[in-house]
């Protein structure tokens, strides 16, 4: 678990305590909640729960003991950590809004049949006069008053802190409109005539009030269980250090503790098949340890006495005791975890234009009303009051955002069928908006630009018999159950070899293996291991080392105490990385590789693949040190990663691309996954990238456009010269027309080129 940072420095900024900015009330953070575990975090939201703390993504100086909303821009408070308390109270409030979207929704659908399809069905005439309006008002009350109260909250709270964003909007549009029809619908008389529809009856806009609702909530629903995916993810990691340790006691017997009762110096037995509990030294034994976790390639490494080891890391076939060095919040695990979250909070989401207009738009939309209210008081007929609080409440219900709450969610659904079609997943509208400015990608070998499993790619004999020198290796490495072993026993199978059986079999941990097969005795391992068995390997050295610096893993083999030939076991790279990487390269796009390989394999892969930028020997905390670096330079970084190890600097990024065959915390961490983990889909995720941001500036243009020339006319702009005021028929009807020309322009995403 890692540490709270709270723990360490409980007082805000500028010393107040940490509690002292924000309101007592609860986010729309995300999960879906079974009742046990709602019921379980109602304590913890209401109280709030010791040792955890919520914070603003974008305000990090907002930082309380209990979840909610950030009181200077209405964002929902994160868990600093990924602890068990944070995850039941985001359970909660996903509970909560996902039980406002579903009735709102249920509401809302006979709602908008009701107001819109009266001419259309003729059911103003099955429901004349005012039967019709209180109907409205009965569907429509629910979702403005509950189901829009934590959207009224946030604008509040805009208004208070001088904040304006699009809950100010929001908030304003929905108030407006729900106020004035309910005011029109127990009161028509305080309408005049002008502003009655032909049936005599007042037009209202319940079903534009809680039609906005409904989108917001879904967009609330959606952004939540991005959340809660990333939260689990990332405590899905903690679970990979075992719940219990082995500890030896001084009397040479064992004991089992709790991994939280591990201490530094501390000596812990580790017997095969187990998980490596801290992080540590060798003090006694040899194995072979998988650390794909950490470093991402598939060969497990050999470890004797005085070599350290990972927390969550695999052991293979031998039993170690080692010594612990860093436990609980110390460990590489746990860092790794920290550096997750850090990385996510650190990283602003970017700030939809909607919102950046909405700062000016808002107080316009106010001026103009109360200038529209003073000129019918000043000039207008009578009854001036009523006229002219008329015209103040129409400006105000033409700038309700229907369509601009639709510019950005339609350009964004559509583009994210677009690219699954096209194998490539946008996790949120963040990712979509940032992609199209990259301009370096970092790419991870092992699973990304490779397979990422071990795999046979050559057998050579010094005798010229290949195949007779594989059939024996890979009869005697069928008993082993190292992952170099499994790969030579694939490679012979498939080219057809008959495997006999082995018989006296052995293995050394970290040298190889050796037995009898058909009555001969092989060896199959590295050149320490031969010369140990009284073999000599100097005529293999010249041709392992070249296997080497192709990239592959070179083992020797030798029978009845000779040399015999060389397999080679690599990391095949994908049919399409070099399509791939050559299409990035031609839209002048910087390719990095980052590998926790050696050098020379890292090197042999690179000009293979045309990437002149090889970084080497990387660990998970240095391939975000990377990231950063080059963010510094002030380039927009992609990064692409499969695995644990990748997961920091996928979340460091600016945009993770994450392979769909990867580790579920890579996808958490990152924007983009490629179904099939083809890396072609980068280019198409940028070119469509680009193509939905323009849709969506479209967008925001066509319903603006609404607004600058309705507005003046809900003012009563005409009324001098003509002595016409704007309809609330016809209101309505531009308010649909805008709407549709968003819905439309946002469909052409679908037939957008990717190449």
């Amino acid at each position: 678990m890692t540490q709270d940072p709270m723990k360490q420095n409980p007082m805000g900024p500028e010393g107040q305590p940490a509690t002292a900015l924000g309101q007592p009330e609860h986010g729309s953070c995300c999960g879906h909640a079974s009742p046990n575990a709602v019921g379980e975090a109602q304590a913890a939201v209401e109280v709030g729960e010791p040792g955890v703390r919520w914070t603003c993504p974008m305000h990090p100086e907002v930082v309380q003991d209990h979840p909610g909303d950030c009181p200077k821009c209405g964002m929902a408070l994160e868990p600093t950590g990924a602890s068990a308390a944070g995850a039941a109270s985001e359970d909660l409030e996903q509970a909560r809004t996902l039980r406002r979207f579903w009735v709102s929704t249920a509401l809302v659908v006979p709602l908008l049949v009701l107001a819109m399809g009266g001419h259309v069905f003729g059911l103003h005439k099955l429901l004349p006069g005012r039967g019709r309006l209180f109907l409205e008002l009965l569907l429509a009350s629910p979702i403005v008053l509950w189901g829009a109260a934590p959207f009224f909250r946030r604008g509040w709270y805009s208004l208070v802190h001088r904040s304006l964003n699009m809950f100010t909007l929001v908030s304003l549009g929905v108030i407006v409109a729900y106020a004035y029809s309910v005011l029109v619908t127990l009161a028509p008389g305080v309408v005049p005539s002008t502003y009655l529809d032909a049936y005599g009856q007042p037009e209202v806009y319940f079903e534009a009030a809680a039609v906005i609702v409904v989108l917001v909530l879904m967009g609330q629903v959606l952004e939540g269980t991005a959340r809660r995916k990333t939260g689990a993810a990332l405590r899905s990691l903690l679970e990979l250090a075992p719940p219990v340790a082995r500890r030896v006691r001084p009397d040479g017997t064992d004991e089992d503790i709790a991994l939280g009762e591990v201490r530094v110096g501390d000596r812990l037995r580790v017997r095969p098949g187990e998980r490596v509990p801290v992080d540590g030294v060798v003090r006694d034994g040899r194995s072979a340890i998988d650390e794909s976790m950490v470093t991402g390639e598939p060969m497990p490494v050999a470890k004797e006495p005085g070599e350290a080891v990972v927390g969550g890391t695999l052991n293979g076939t031998g039993g170690l005791v080692m010594e612990a060095r860093a436990v609980g919040a110390d460990t590489l695990l746990a860092r790794i975890v920290a550096r997750v979250g850090e990385a996510q909070r650190s990283k602003a989401p970017i700030q939809r234009l909607a919102d950046r207009i909405s700062a000016w738009f808002v107080p316009a939309v106010v001026g103009l009303a109360l200038v529209a209210f003073a000129a019918w008081m000043i000039w207008g007929p009578e009854p001036r009051f009523v006229h002219g609080l008329v015209a103040a409440i129409a400006v105000l219900i033409v700038a309700c955002p229907c369509a601009l709450g639709l510019a950005t969610p339609m350009s964004i659904i559509v583009a994210m069928g677009r690219g699954a079609g096209s194998g490539v997943l946008f996790r949120d509208a963040e990712a979509i908006e940032v992609l199209r400015s990259v301009d370096t990608v970092l790419v991870d070998k092992t699973g990304t630009l490779t397979l990422g499993k071990p795999t046979l790619v050559g057998a050579w004999a010094l005798d010229q018999r290949h195949d007779d020198m594989l059939r024996l290796a890979a009869a005697l490495e069928r008993a082993s159950e190292h992952p170099l072993g499994r790969a030579i026993v694939l490679g012979a199978e498939a080219r057809g070899l008959r495997l006999p059986e082995a018989t006296d079999f052995r293995t050394e941990s970290g040298k190889g293996v050796v037995g009898l097969v058909e009555g001969r005795r092989v060896l199959v391992g590295n050149a320490r291991f031969l010369e140990d068995q009284g073999a000599d390997p100097a005529a293999l050295l010249g041709d392992a080392e070249a296997r080497r610096r192709a990239g592959a893993t070179a083992l020797l083999v030798a029978i009845d105490g000779r040399a015999a030939g060389v397999l080679a076991v690599a990391d095949p790279i994908k049919a399409t990385t070099p399509e791939a990487v050559r299409t990035m390269r031609e839209h002048g796009l910087k390719v990095v590789m980052l590998t926790g390989d050696g050098r020379t394999t890292a090197l042999g892969v690179g000009k293979e693949l045309g990437i002149d930028d090889v970084r080497a020997d990387v660990l998970p905390e240095q391939k975000a040190a990377i990231v950063q670096q080059f963010q510094a330079e002030g380039r927009r970084v992609a990064m692409a990663g499969d695995g644990i190890n990748d997961a920091p600097a996928l979340a460091q990024a600016d945009v993770g691309i994450a392979m769909g065959t990867g580790a579920d915390v890579a996808m958490e961490s990152s924007g983009v996954t490629l179904v099939q983990g083809d890396l072609r889909g980068i280019v198409r995720a940028i070119l469509l990238s680009r193509a939905t941001v323009r849709n969506i500036k479209q967008n925001l243009v066509l319903a603006f456009a609404y607004n600058v020339l309705a507005l003046p006319l809900a003012a009563g702009a005409l009324y001098p010269l003509l002595g016409w005021v704007l309809s609330p028929i016809v209101a309505a009807a531009a308010m649909t027309l805008s709407s549709v020309s968003v819905i439309g322009n946002a469909l052409r995403l679908r037939a957008v080129r990717l190449r």
